[in-house]
C-alpha cells in the first residue's frame, strides 16, 4: 500500500509530483460543471483542491458538494504547479474525507461584514486571510524585540497584572476587588521592573497594560502590550 505523507500548506510545493494529505478547514468553494474548486487552510496558508468527478466517483463528488464552510476535511491528491500562477501549488485531488462539519451555518460569509459584527465574532474572524497577516506579522515583532534584549544580555521579567497602586496615575485605574483589598489592573512594569534591574543589572517585561481613560473608540486601546526596558548604573549616553 502506497505510503502517503501527510504536509502543511508551506511545504507543499516541495512535493509536486507526489501524492500528499492536506488536513485543514474549507475556507471557499466554488463548481464549474465535473469540477469543484475547494480552497483549503490549515493555519499556515490556503491551497486549492481541484477535484474532478472522473477522478473521485459521483458519490464522493456529491458529497464534497455539500460541504460547508470551515468545515474539517482531509484532502488527498498529486502536488502540480499551477499552470497560471508560479511559485502556487495546487492538489490534483484524488480521495476526499469530511472530519468533522461545522455545527451551524458559518457567520462569516465571503461578503462584506461591518466591523461590529465582526468583533463579535472576533474568534472566527481570526481565520480571514487579513487578520491572520496580521497576527503573523505580530508574532514575528514580538519574537524580534525578544531577540534584541534576550542577545543584549536583559532577563525577562514578567510583572504582575494586578498591582496595589498606582504607576501613570490615578485617574485611568480599572479597578476591581481582591479579597477585601482594592486591586488594579497594571498601568505599567515599570516599578517592578527597577526593582528587578538591582537584582539582574539589565531586566525588561512585555506584556498587557491597562489605561480606563474616558475614550471607547477603535483608536484608543484601554488594553496594550507594552515593553519596559531598565538598567542599572545607565546615563544618558548609554541609553542613547
Amino acid at each position: 500500500m502506497e505510503e502517503v505523507s501527510v504536509v502543511a500548506s508551506d511545504h507543499i510545493g516541495a512535493h509536486v509530483g507526489e501524492r500528499v494529505t492536506l488536513r485543514g478547514w474549507l475556507y471557499n468553494k466554488r463548481s464549474s460543471g465535473k469540477l469543484h474548486f475547494l480552497e483549503v487552510r490549515d493555519g499556515f496558508g490556503i491551497v486549492q483542491c481541484v477535484m474532478a468527478k472522473a477522478d473521485v466517483g459521483e458519490e464522493l463528488f456529491a458529497a464534497a458538494d455539500k460541504v460547508t464552510q470551515e468545515s474539517a476535511v482531509e484532502v488527498t491528491g498529486e502536488v502540480r504547479a499551477h499552470p497560471k500562477r508560479p511559485d502556487v501549488f495546487e492538489l490534483s485531488a484524488t480521495s476526499f474525507r469530511l472530519i468533522a462539519p461545522t455545527a451551524a451555518e458559518y457567520p462569516i460569509s465571503p461578503k462584506e461584514h461591518g466591523t461590529d459584527f465582526l468583533m463579535d465574532h472576533r474568534h472566527l474572524w481570526l481565520r480571514s486571510k487579513r487578520q491572520h497577516a496580521i497576527l503573523r506579522v505580530r508574532h514575528t515583532i514580538i519574537q524580534a524585540v525578544r531577540d534584541f534584549f534576550d542577545d543584549d544580555g536583559f532577563t525577562l521579567v514578567d510583572a504582575p497584572i494586578f498591582t496595589p497602586n498606582a504607576c501613570e496615575g490615578t485617574s485611568t485605574l480599572f479597578e476591581t476587588e481582591y479579597h477585601g483589598d482594592k486591586a488594579y489592573l497594571t498601568q505599567s512594569g515599570q516599578l517592578y521592573m527597577e526593582s528587578a534591574a538591582a537584582a539582574f543589572g539589565k531586566a525588561y517585561c512585555f506584556g498587557p497594560t491597562f489605561r480606563a481613560e474616558k475614550s471607547k473608540t477603535r483608536r484608543h486601546l484601554a488594553e496594550f502590550w507594552m515593553v519596559e526596558p531598565e538598567v542599572a548604573f545607565m546615563d544618558l549616553a548609554g541609553d542613547m
